[in-house]
């Protein structure tokens, strides 16, 4: 990989350690999709084995939909799609980054164009940028992009499911707390890389720069059996660890909890080392 954000750096601890984890939950086939592509544009599949060490690189995570096959191709398809294109692609980051969802997107459409039995199936996605200037990003649907910082969680990426909607509608007296973590209509989604027009995406405005320390987490919406705060105990508890440890401890933490409708649920963790 080439170009003045991600130069050479020789003869220097890897600053990027990344790790990727993965549970089906309570279904019978698995959906989501990650890869980290490195500064030599080798990409890793998704596997809960690592870590991987790395100068720079992108990340992404895809959740797909459209049942059994329709969703683990479009995941896929939006993945590969998005690797080849932002590793051979030229020019600013965030550029390439939207570039590279095009791409994704459009292979999506092809693959609907060749069986229009895959009509209706489509992905989330989060691509993420790491190197010398920090991360930078670009997202579709409700697959959530975090920041652990000294111990805390903030998510960076907009959400485009109805979740927002709904807990605005709490905000303002319409429905109570209760009432919107339970509405079925909660994770559906506003906008998705279905080989349409998208409807909306999240782009980071400029890079965010990292400290070392910090982990940077991209999920598939399997993760929102957690809450937020239980999500930073377990990155505090084992930040030490480095990312593979803390990936894992993220899915059995998941696992544990046994919820009768668990989602796919797929992490891929990012730490910057220093």
């Amino acid at each position: 990989m080439t170009g003045p954000r991600y130069p050479k750096l020789k003869d220097r601890m890897p600053p990027f350690e990344h790790a990727i984890a993965a549970t089906r939950g309570a279904r019978d086939y698995q959906e989501d999709t990650a890869a980290f592509m490195s500064e030599g544009g080798e990409p890793v599949a998704m596997s809960s084995e690592g870590p991987g060490y790395d100068q720079g690189g992108f990340a992404v995570l895809a959740d797909g939909m459209g049942g059994h096959a329709g969703g683990a191709l479009a995941s896929k398809t939006v993945c590969e799609n998005f690797l080849e294109f932002v590793a051979s692609a030229r020019g600013e980051v965030g550029e390439r980054l939207i570039s590279g969802l095009g791409a994704a997107n459009a292979a999506v459409a092809s693959k609907i164009a060749e069986n229009p039995l895959l009509a209706g199936m489509g992905s989330t996605l989060i691509g993420a940028a790491f190197g010398p200037a920090g991360i930078e990003w670009v997202s579709v649907g409700d697959s959530p992009l975090f920041l652990f910082r000294r111990g805390e969680v903030a998510l960076l990426n907009e959400d485009h499911s109805l979740a927002p909607e709904l807990d605005r509608m709490v905000a303002e007296g319409k429905l109570t707390a209760a009432e919107a973590r339970h509405d079925p209509r909660r994770h559906m989604l506003r906008s998705a890389v279905t080989g349409e027009e998208i409807d909306l995406l999240d782009v980071s405005q400029q890079p965010l720069k990292l400290e070392p320390g910090d982990y940077v987490v991209l999920a598939s919406d399997g993760i929102a059996t957690l809450e937020t705060g239980e999500i930073a105990r377990l990155i505090q508890g084992y930040a030490k660890d480095g990312a593979a440890a803390v990936a894992k401890a993220i899915i059995r933490a998941i696992e544990a909890l046994r919820e009768p409708y668990q989602d796919n649920a797929t992490v891929l963790v990012v730490r910057a080392v220093g």
